[in-house]
């Protein structure tokens, strides 16, 4: 539940805490210098050295700095948006006074002596590194969940007492001294490369998005999606569908892009007749469809391009045609719902044209963006000229230009919406320093690999169960890191390549937002609807059941474009595919134009087989099945509507 109250508390504090209280004055000041100091460090790197006065506060700082800088900033601004209650708020001026202390002790850490590895560290020092470590699982559990906290004390104490498990996990176990210094004074363990990038290019793209916010750029979107779908039948649904794909991917939240998007469109939907459960799962799935869609993919995705050493424009050309699948079986669904239960669309609707007129500006910064990550230019730079683009978008038109109060804001609210993902990537890198010192990633891989007798399609079960269940308690990002870690090795050890096994558990690491018992985007849905938590979980898990199917064929055909396939078998895997998408579609709601029988149903079951089957030919024949019959039941209900009218 405290994922899905941020945004609102966020929201509160935007509009509210910077005029009615101290607190909340110091948390916009910090704020929003904070956001300057993220946008000035990828500038200042163009300044030849020498330049700058005051270079070493000014200056570039390196990734031994800069990250302790960064966490440090948030965690203070976190206990003052998250403070305890009542009187015992005067205990996070204490810790974050403390933090401050302690960070300033880890830049001033001599990280070229020998002494702390000969006699190991300092009292000061260590005592310094328990604080970052306990004040950022404090903070996990105040901003993202105390399931969070757990998992990162869970693997602190295996690191120190894993020496008494069974055999089949037991390590050698470390002193907290050692567990100390290999977690806060190397670059391996919470400040490692997960808070490395969400200091960078996540940061930036946090901050991208509130740009879109505050200068009116994502109601354009918004509307621009409604212009285009609203008029169809199930309008309102299938615009959030759109809508949702274009705000998800920059929001990087399923649950925040769920709430805001969902605010507009889920009453909407109830208005055209959609049930509330329906409406809810439906924007639940198409908002987590956001994290996977291209050009920017959510926090996970610039992970994966630093775990996979892959180029972040590669990703987005490989993820294009997955997502566009995924999007096309949710709007399969919206559309089979829609026809079932004779919906129209919308008639009150501008025209695109009007908002094309009032708002194509907005477009200039999506562009430039898309075409400097397919050049391969660092994610950090795109980001922090994304926002450059939008405020100078802005400034254009005069009913679109910034204003120096929304300006603030929108430096106050990236920097406060980045708390979470910035604290949960810290404890995810505790994560992985502990496997990396105790070294059971490897044992997990063997684990994995025996459990699924060297057959893939049952490692990626255990895989996808994994992902669950993690998912229930973690953002999906830290759930992607730590499966990452645990069993991307297993899956490549089965026969997968590097990266199609990251994106296979990048996909999986998504489901946990809509499946049930815990589904938090779609409880968020239900929530604005006003419908039942758990069985609008069910809607939104038959709606984006594309985030189980088409990692299965990421394993099973050339789906993903890598320098191994070209776009020819990229495009049949994709129809495959998509054949796939459209035969479970019509089998799980017998309908498509009108009702399945039963012995079509079983025509659409042997498709499926020989979709699934990895021979050309096969596969062959079922697209051509699907498309058989696809066509007769359009056949059908249009015989079936024309006898009606007459």
């Amino acid at each position: 539940m405290l994922k899905i109250q941020v945004n609102h508390v966020l929201d509160l504090q935007m509009t509210e805490g910077r005029e009615t209280h101290p607190a909340g004055r110091l948390v916009f000041v910090l704020a929003v210098t904070l956001s300057i100091f993220q946008i000035w460090q990828p500038v200042v790197g163009f300044i030849p050295p020498g330049v700058l006065p005051f270079e070493e506060i000014l200056g570039l700082q390196p990734a031994t700095y800069f990250r302790p800088i960064h966490l440090a900033w948030i965690l203070v601004i976190g206990f003052l948006i998250y403070p305890l209650p009542g009187l015992w708020r005067w205990l996070d001026v204490v810790v974050a006074c403390a933090v401050l202390w302690a960070g300033s002790r880890v830049l001033a850490f001599d990280y070229q002596g020998l002494d702390h590895l000969l006699f190991g560290l300092a009292a000061t020092d260590f005592f310094a590194g328990v604080v970052i470590i306990a004040a950022t699982l404090e903070m996990a559990r105040r901003s993202v969940g105390t399931i969070m906290m757990l998992v990162g004390v869970t693997f602190v104490l295996y690191g120190a007492f894993g020496n008494y498990l069974p055999d089949v996990l037991a390590t050698r176990g470390f002193s907290f001294e050692r567990i100390v210094r290999f977690q806060i004074f190397t670059s391996a363990g919470l400040y490692g490369a997960p808070i490395g990038i969400a200091a960078g290019a996540v940061f930036s793209f946090v901050l991208f998005g509130a740009f879109l916010q505050a200068t009116g750029a994502g109601k354009f979107l918004i509307d621009l999606s409604f212009a285009a779908a609203g008029r169809y039948r199930g309008g309102p649904a299938k615009a959030s569908v759109i809508a949702s794909a274009a705000m998800g991917s920059i929001s990087g939240s399923a649950i925040a892009n769920t709430v805001t998007t969902g605010s507009l469109t889920i009453p909407m939907m109830k208005q055209l007749g959609y049930k509330p459960t329906q409406a809810a799962g439906i924007e639940a799935a198409a908002s987590t469809g956001g994290q996977i869609m291209p050009p920017i993919m959510g926090a996970g995705a610039f992970v994966m391009a630093e775990f996979t050493k892959t180029p972040y424009g590669d990703i987005v050309w490989m993820s294009l045609v997955p997502a566009l699948l995924y999007f096309t079986s949710v709007l399969l669904y919206v559309h089979i719902m829609a026809v079932k239960a004779g919906f129209t669309g919308m008639t009150d609707t501008t025209p695109a044209r009007e908002v094309m007129k009032d708002g194509v500006h907005f477009l200039l910064p999506l562009v430039l963006i898309t075409t400097l990550l397919l050049w391969n230019y660092s994610p950090l730079l795109v980001g922090v000229s994304g926002c450059a683009a939008v405020v100078a978008a802005s400034l254009l038109r005069s009913h679109t230009r910034i204003s120096w109060s929304a300006l603030g804001k929108a430096l106050h609210q990236g920097a406060t919406m980045a708390v979470p993902i910035s604290v949960a990537c810290a404890v995810a890198g505790i994560v992985v320093g502990t496997i990396g010192q105790t070294g059971v990633g490897l044992q997990f891989t063997e684990s994995v690999v025996a459990l699924s007798s060297g057959h893939l399609w049952l490692a990626l079960i255990l895989v996808a169960i994994a992902a669950l269940v993690l998912g229930m308690g973690l953002p999906a990002t830290a759930a992607y890191i730590v499966l990452s870690v645990m069993t991307g090795p297993a899956l490549q050890e089965l026969g997968l390549a590097l990266i199609s096994a990251h994106m296979i558990i990048f996909w999986l690491s998504q489901t946990s937002n809509v499946t049930p018992p815990i589904a938090l985007a779609a409880f968020a849905g239900a929530g604005v609807a006003g419908a039942p938590p758990m069985r609008s979980a069910v809607e939104a898990f038959k709606l984006a059941n594309g985030l189980f199917v088409i990692p299965l064929m990421m394993a099973y055909t050339p789906l993903l474009l890598t320098g191994e396939n070209s776009w020819v078998d990229v495009l049949f895997a994709g129809l495959v595919a998509l054949a796939m998408v459209v035969t479970i579609a019509m089998l799980s709601e017998r309908f498509l134009f009108k009702e399945v029988s039963l012995p079509w149903m079983a025509v659409g079951f042997g498709a499926i087989v020989c979709l699934l089957v990895p021979a050309d030919w096969l596969r062959s024949i079922g697209i051509v099945v699907v498309i058989g019959l696809v066509g007769v039941n359009w056949w059908d209900a249009r015989i079936m509507n024309t006898g009606e009218q007459t």
